[in-house]
């Protein structure tokens, strides 16, 4: 093997495994047929998954069985989740969220390109959530956040000022180098600060931890 090869081989970008389950298997089908348009992506068909695989779960809603294969293919078998649903009801949001799904995607917007973008965002731990999706995700966890903070004896722990920082900006939907360019940090000691929160308070993904800092208090 040549010199040049090897360093072409430690170039060449890996590819993202990808379990697909779903509810149906026409829904199955489809998911599969998507998701092999992308040439970023390798579908474990055999089932076989390693570590930074991702889990789509195709479903028509979040009902208790689909809320059980999510806890499942999170806590259990460690997968970074992209659910995809044809409809999701506010209080249904929250509970997908504190499962630890990475992104959510409606069905009708689930194209091979949007698939792929959802999947990648997944597998470098990031957070993929329609901007409806996470203005009524704010808006509950607001709600929440009102209701705990009226009860006797309420203190919410604190966050550093930068973490707090960084997490509202997340939470309306700028990505890390837009994080970066708006605070005046890298992009590193972004993903750093959010990997040291996440790690810190046990959280999956960037999602999760909008939905538990809002929860909190924290923003």
């Amino acid at each position: 093997m040549t010199i040049e090869y090897v360093a072409e081989a430690l170039r060449a970008p890996s590819l993202v495994r990808v379990l697909i389950q779903a509810t149906d298997p026409i829904s199955h089908a489809g998911a599969v047929s998507q998701l092999r348009r992308c040439a970023g992506l390798e579908l474990a068909e055999n089932g076989e998954t390693g570590p930074g695989s991702v889990a789509v779960l195709v479903a028509e809603t979040v009902d208790r069985a689909v809320t059980g294969t999510l806890r499942r293919l999170v806590h259990l078998e460690e997968h970074r989740v992209v659910l995809v649903v044809d409809q999701i009801r506010e209080a249904d949001l929250l509970e997908a969220v504190e499962c630890g799904v990475s992104a959510i995607l409606r069905r009708r917007e689930a194209t091979a390109e949007r698939l792929e973008q959802a999947v990648l965002a997944a597998a470098r731990g990031e957070g993929d959530l329609p901007g409806d999706l996470l203005g009524r995700l704010i808006t509950q966890m607001g709600r929440l956040q009102r209701s705990v903070q009226g009860l006797p004896g309420f203190t919410p722990p604190g966050i550093s000022e930068r973490e707090s920082d960084i997490l509202r900006l997340v939470a309306e939907g700028w990505d890390t180098g837009e994080i970066a360019c708006k605070l005046s940090y890298s992009e590193r000691t972004v993903k750093n600060v959010l990997h040291g929160l996440t790690s810190r308070l046990n959280l999956r993904n960037r999602a999760h931890a909008v939905a538990h800092a809002l929860r909190e208090g924290y923003i």
